[in-house]
């Protein structure tokens, strides 16, 4: 069985808890090493297995994922856990290749716009990098770490309004034919309902066949639950959030961040779906995340209204 499919079982829902990554990446201030590595294990007590902890990026100018590998660290000694973090060159793939890091993250956009403000590169050429970084972390190695490709601004683009699912499908298959092993489709900026969310995902699988499709959901105008549940319903089994609803987008000021992680959650349970996670538990997580960032807004009904009694008892 190889590193994806152990990430990855089929047919399986799998909730990854990005709060350390997307969750930090606008924050003002951020926890300490050791209120993070507190994070991780209550999160890890209450059944999530899948975090992404960081960014190999510069730490004098993203100082709040200066300790990285001590979260790449941290997650390695957690039974069953895996850890993803986010490169945007070759760069910060030789970087990650260095720790024991389950996953690597790498973002393309649906927009030529985006594309070009974000990364300076093209959408062909950012495929072109999508390639090179496959043979680069499989130079040497058996079973290398797993490589996602996300596709941001798939559902509509600040910059470029409207987005033609065509589109967004062109980069989803040069992603998999640059060697993803899963595809991740982003709502960057929260524009998607879920009549579109279904209908991406739906021909997305389609497209893909065997790879696995993801999908990231903001909050930007309070449709990522009922997203989420759109793109379930289309047999979408790997999704994002993050604690606390932690998160936004540079593209889109005064946006509201991710999916809520323990929300989502409850989305799932209320489905039929197993996720492995006890919900109540992930309270003790969300502490220690509301002490180390008392001045960063924080999200999520559960936390505001709790869990209905029948499953508190349970």
């Amino acid at each position: 069985m190889t590193l994806a499919e152990r990430l990855y079982p089929k047919d399986k829902v799998v909730l990854r808890e990005v709060g350390l990554r997307d969750g930090l990446q606008l924050v003002q201030s951020w926890p300490t090493t050791a209120q993070k590595n507190e994070w991780l294990a209550l999160e890890h007590r209450a059944g999530v297995r899948h975090f992404e902890v960081g960014s190999f990026l510069p730490a004098a100018r993203f100082p709040q994922f200066a300790d990285l590998r001590e979260m790449i660290a941290t997650v390695s000694g957690l039974d069953g856990a895996f850890s993803a973090a986010l490169t945007l060159n070759e760069r910060g793939v030789a970087d990650a290749l260095e720790t024991p890091v389950d996953e690597i993250m790498f973002v393309v956009s649906a927009t030529e716009a985006h594309s070009e403000a974000n990364t300076r590169r093209s959408r062909t050429e950012a495929l072109e990098m999508a390639r090179r970084i496959d043979a680069q972390r499989r130079a040497g190695r058996t079973d290398p770490p797993v490589l996602t490709v996300g596709v941001a601004m798939a559902f509509g683009c600040t910059l470029a309004g409207e987005v033609e699912p065509k589109e967004v499908l062109r980069m989803v298959e040069g992603a998999a034919e640059a060697g993803a092993d899963v595809i991740a489709i982003a709502d960057t900026v929260g524009w998607a309902g879920p009549a579109q969310v279904a209908h991406l995902a739906r021909e997305a699988r389609a497209l893909l066949g065997d790879v696995p499709v993801a999908m990231h959901f903001h909050d930007t105008r309070g449709l990522a639950l009922a997203n989420a549940a759109a793109a379930l319903g289309e047999g979408v089994r790997i999704l994002d959030a993050s604690l606390a609803g932690l998160g936004g987008c540079p593209f889109a000021p005064g946006a509201t961040g991710n999916a809520v992680f323990e929300d989502l959650a409850f989305l799932c349970r209320t489905m039929g779906f197993d996720t492995g996670i006890d919900i109540a538990a992930l309270g003790e997580a969300r502490s220690v995340l509301e002490a180390a960032m008392p001045n960063e807004k924080v999200h999520g009904a559960l936390a505001r209204a709790g869990l209905p009694e029948v499953l508190t008892q349970a």
